[in-house]
């Protein structure tokens, strides 16, 4: 989930209960706090556990939430401060920028794990951390650590997601951690997916979703397709991730307000485009619910 500021950039716990519930009622299962997407770089700690608090208390959904930094001390105080406000689970990112050792990420990755009772979901994204976590290191975790049990995956390696899956300990389950590779990753033993491009398409990739697990892969591919163009909205060299994100939701009237810093403010230019990808997105829907009507 983005996390919203209000004008003056400081943290709007409003409008992010209000975004928290909207997501919860359009297609989401659960919810990531304080992410990639929610800008958690530039989050105080107490942002973090406002944010965590809040939502928590606002939605019946399972929070999850990103408590983890490049520093384990700090991660491990975090984690258990999150655990202590009620969340449901642990989503922990590979430490960035310091590019340690596949012994220190299983380490580090270990010593979060022990601090808490909570549910730990790896998350292997290494074109932001500069630091792929290894098959046999995320195997390595699920099978010592027994709430070690999920891998938010956006590797962008098919091949090696097959090992993961392959490998793991029952009960471990992959979700996508890339919109535009849920399909393959559905296809290779994923089982779903912590999603971008749900902010203004939950409803639709959650039906994607349920026709692949239903059997019916042909109709899934169709309307996979149909939503790429939106789906890849949601990130460019030119306007990162959560950039269009905010921009998206900014065109369809929720409130968000703009990116801190490095990344916001947001260009004319990209609000123009989030105009014409929301037109794109209402004239979808009502092409899918005449084709489901008829």
């Amino acid at each position: 989930m983005v996390t919203p500021f209000d004008d003056g950039g400081a943290l709007d716990v409003d409008a992010a209960v209000t975004l928290a519930r909207h997501l919860a009622d359009n297609g989401s299962t659960g919810l990531v706090l304080a992410g990639t997407t929610g800008e958690s770089p530039v989050l105080s700690d107490e942002e973090k556990l406002e944010l965590w608090r809040a939502v928590g208390e606002a939605v019946t959904v399972p929070v999850l939430a990103g408590s983890t930094t490049n520093d384990t001390a700090h991660s491990i105080e975090m984690t258990r401060k999150a655990e202590s406000l009620g969340v449901a689970g642990i989503l922990a990112v590979t430490p960035y920028y310091s590019r340690p050792s596949q012994e220190g990420l299983a380490r580090h990755f270990a010593a979060v794990a022990r601090s808490t009772s909570l549910p730990v979901m790896l998350y292997d994204i290494p074109v932001r951390t500069g630091r792929k976590i290894a098959t046999g290191t995320i195997l390595r975790l699920a099978h010592e650590h027994p709430n070690v049990v999920a891998l938010k995956d956006a590797a962008a390696n098919p091949a090696e997601t097959t090992r993961v899956v392959a490998g793991a300990p029952s009960g471990f389950e992959v979700y996508s951690g890339d919109d535009s590779l849920t399909l393959p990753l559905l296809a290779i033993g994923a089982v779903g997916l912590v999603s971008v491009a749900a902010h203004w398409l939950g409803p639709e990739l959650a039906f994607v979703i349920d026709l692949f697990l239903e059997g019916d892969v042909e109709g899934a591919a169709r309307m996979n397709a149909e939503l790429a163009e939106l789906v890849a909205f949601q990130s460019g060299d030119e306007a990162p991730n959560p950039m269009p994100a905010k921009a998206m939701l900014r065109a369809l009237g929720v409130r968000v307000g703009q990116c801190r810093l490095p990344h916001g403010p947001a260009s004319d230019v990209l609000d123009e485009q989030a105009a014409v990808m929301a037109a794109e997105l209402e004239s979808l829907r009502a092409a899918w619910a005449a084709a489901l009507s008829a």
